[in-house]
């Protein structure tokens, strides 16, 4: 035991007078080659353990100076998030301008074709209005030339009517509206009928209810609706596209047939509208309303599909007549919806 405790004393004897031995070697100066080549071999001989003590400390280093500049770099983390955020907010400006600009260009391509004058207005907000339940507000007003009774489109279709005119704002009532009756006719057809709002509330969902005038008139789910014109173009003007059939009430013993339709019109994103100021010269009949889809219900005959309607004549456009042999529903049905027209519009 004695002898193992000499031992190591002399190891740490040993060590401590070559560590002396080195510090007093490396601390003189000039070239002596003596103390040179001492130098040199005491580098290489702890060379090993000096870089692992480097790479074990890098860590803590590494720590130490993080915490030193820890103020300044969550300053500049801070700016780039913000920084990040503006770029974000602009992006989606961008997309927003982009989304606009299509809706409004898809308007005046309706407008053209079915020969409205339009004023383009933005839907900025979405109110229950006394007396009715589904109505949106219009940044334009009498002082842009809108006034009741003016039929408002987007790039789809029919969104309603004007109800009210401020200096520089509308209340529109929306087709939706259960107060909003609408004259419409089937495309490829003579065939008359009112197409009626029936939400409960704002933006529920629900279809519209279509009515045909004539027990004998045959529609089939698929068909697509436009407006049929009212007097004057007040409170519609003719060809707008209303919405498409979905379903048909066939149930016996009715003396009509009714059915629901799917409006023209996304209301849940109604954004870009017009205000129809000034009507056609003539009905746009059908000519605005988009190729059906070849998978769309109703786009090859059924055994419900209507009746082949003779040929338009010069006489009878957009008025509701038929020829002779043509079933005769004529100006009764004509009158009668254009009655429906104005019944909504009180």
């Amino acid at each position: 035991m004695r002898r193992d405790g000499s031992r190591s004393r002399l190891v740490v004897g040993i060590l401590a007078a070559v560590s002396l031995v080195l510090v007093v070697l490396d601390s003189r100066e000039g070239a002596n080659p003596v103390t040179s080549a001492a130098r040199n071999a005491g580098e290489v001989a702890f060379r090993p353990v000096s870089a692992g003590v480097s790479v074990a400390g890098a860590p803590f280093s590494s720590a130490y100076a993080t915490l030193t500049t820890a103020h300044g770099a969550r300053e500049r983390i801070d700016a780039l998030e913000q920084r990040n955020d503006e770029l974000r907010n602009r992006l989606h400006a961008r997309q927003r301008d982009a989304d606009r600009a299509g809706r409004l260009r898809d308007l005046l391509q309706l407008a053209g074709m079915g020969g409205y004058e339009i004023v383009p207005a933005q839907a900025v907000t979405r109110v229950t209005a006394r007396g009715f339940s589904d109505t949106v507000t219009l940044d334009v007003g009498r002082d842009d030339g809108v006034r009741p009774d003016m039929t408002v489109v987007n790039g789809d279709g029919l969104v309603g009517r004007v109800v009210q005119a401020g200096p520089s704002t509308a209340t529109v009532m929306l087709v939706t509206d259960p107060a909003s009756a609408v004259g419409a006719r089937l495309e490829d057809s003579q065939e008359i009928g009112v197409a009626e709002g029936a939400s409960a509330g704002i933006g529920d969902g629900k279809p519209l209810r279509f009515e045909l005038m004539s027990a004998d008139a045959r529609m089939k789910a698929g068909q697509r609706l436009v407006t049929l014109g009212s007097h004057q173009g007040a409170p519609f003007v003719p060809g707008v596209p209303i919405g498409t059939v979905t379903a048909v009430d066939d149930a016996p013993g009715r003396l009509t047939r009714t059915g629901k339709a799917e409006p023209a019109v996304d209301f849940g994103s109604l954004d870009v509208v017009g205000v129809i100021v000034a009507g056609p010269q003539g009905d746009p009949r059908d000519s605005l309303l988009p190729d059906p889809p070849r998978d769309a219900p109703g786009s090859e005959d059924t055994e419900d599909a209507p009746d082949e309607q003779p040929p338009e004549t010069p006489g009878n456009g957009g008025n509701g007549e038929q020829d002779p042999d043509g079933g005769g529903s004529g100006d009764a049905s004509a009158e009668a919806a254009d009655g429906a027209d104005q019944e909504g519009g009180r």
